[in-house]
């Protein structure tokens, strides 16, 4: 009798949507790391430490701080998505058929994929990840063009660009969507310059993503804030398949990072890192959330501004900035235990989230 009641009460089914789905992709994802570890330990598909930077110079400080990380394996990024991918599907067409032998209606309400919602942010994380994938196997296997392998940074980009395109073009031409959101003050129609900011969101949180993954536990640290985030974001914009879609990333993040904390048990490799950085772009752009993104990952900027920095000074002045780049490795070079230059930037980024939410939320808006 209570449990039928409670299903006749719209905001705590919504609720429990979100922690059920969050639940259910930390299980899974559980569950599933002892297989994929032991996969990646049996193959040897761990990490080379590399020597010389993008440029060319070679890495003084990151191939002696990180040598010991040498064959750890990568490609972790694969339980994410891999994870949300069989829980989405599942919750589309298992748990109706589940929910009819249990008669109970909760079950099927679990379901949270919809096409207006949640099949882009799916195609951004499956296609970026199967991206990224080939690159951690090109790298492990010293494939490509690249000294040690791995893909040639152009072609990365120029796929990266040809997935955010195909996602612009879904926005702009099939939802009719060219309207960015400023909290406070309001929507603005910007015609077919969203196309470009569509595309420039995900290049930026896919490449900020990948180069802040330098560390034990960092990127997917900041990942999780992020995604729970948006989570709340989506909730409160009463987008629960997008809510429950990112509460589902945070459980397989949260799981992840049981394993990937100092010292790691294996790394996110590209397939991870490139794959949530553009799903986090897309889940910002469908939420009408993109100034939001920029502070809620601010530290992005901040690493991704570092490694431009760098490169920059090098290039015209012939001197370095940072003794190392992007700038977590600068700080380890100066001596920061590699444990707290990543718990730092977490707490860093649990205060800009906390900031990033509120303007959300508080500057929604009607």
């Amino acid at each position: 009798m209570i449990i039928a009641q409670i299903q006749h009460i719209p905001i705590v089914m919504d609720v429990l949507k979100v922690l059920v789905t969050g639940f259910l992709a930390f299980i899974l994802a559980f569950v599933f790391t002892p297989i994929l570890t032991n996969i990646l330990y049996k193959y040897k598909i761990g990490i080379k430490i590399k020597k010389n930077s993008v440029s060319g110079d070679k890495l003084t400080y990151v191939s002696q701080l990180h040598k010991d990380k040498e064959g750890t394996p990568t490609m972790g990024g694969i339980l994410i998505w891999i994870t949300v991918v069989i829980l989405i599907f599942s919750s589309h067409y298992i748990f109706p058929i589940i929910a009819q032998w249990v008669d109970t209606d909760f079950i099927s309400r679990l379901d949270f994929l919809r096409r207006s919602q949640t099949w882009l942010p799916l195609f951004a994380l499956i296609s970026a990840g199967i991206l990224g994938l080939f690159d951690d196997w090109m790298s492990v296997k010293g494939i490509g063009k690249n000294k040690g392998g791995g893909m040639r940074f152009a072609m990365r980009f120029g796929w990266l660009i040809l997935i955010a395109i195909l996602g612009a073009w879904w926005f702009y031409y099939k939802l009719n969507w060219n309207i960015i959101h400023i909290p406070a003050v309001g929507n603005f129609e910007i015609g077919f310059w969203y196309m470009p900011l569509f595309v420039f969101v995900i290049l930026f949180a896919a490449i900020s993503s990948n180069e802040t993954d330098g560390l034990d536990g960092l990127n997917g640290g900041i990942m999780l804030i992020a995604f729970s985030s948006f989570t709340l974001i989506s909730f409160f914009q009463n987008r629960m398949d997008i809510a429950a879609f990112c509460a589902a990333i945070s459980g397989a993040l949260l799981a992840f990072l049981w394993f990937n904390i100092y010292p790691a048990r294996f790394f996110m490799g590209d397939t991870g890192a490139i794959a949530l950085g553009a799903t986090l772009g897309v889940v910002a752009l469908i939420t009408n959330s993109v100034i939001a993104l920029f502070i809620i990952v601010f530290i992005y900027i901040i690493e991704s501004g570092s490694v431009a920095i760098q490169l920059t000074s090098k290039k015209i002045f012939k001197k370095k900035v940072f003794l190392a780049a992007p700038i977590h490795h600068h700080f380890e070079a100066l001596g920061w235990p590699e444990t707290k230059v990543t718990m730092r930037a977490w707490i860093f980024t649990v205060v800009t989230a906390m900031i990033g939410v509120i303007i959300a939320v508080l500057g929604m808006g009607k």
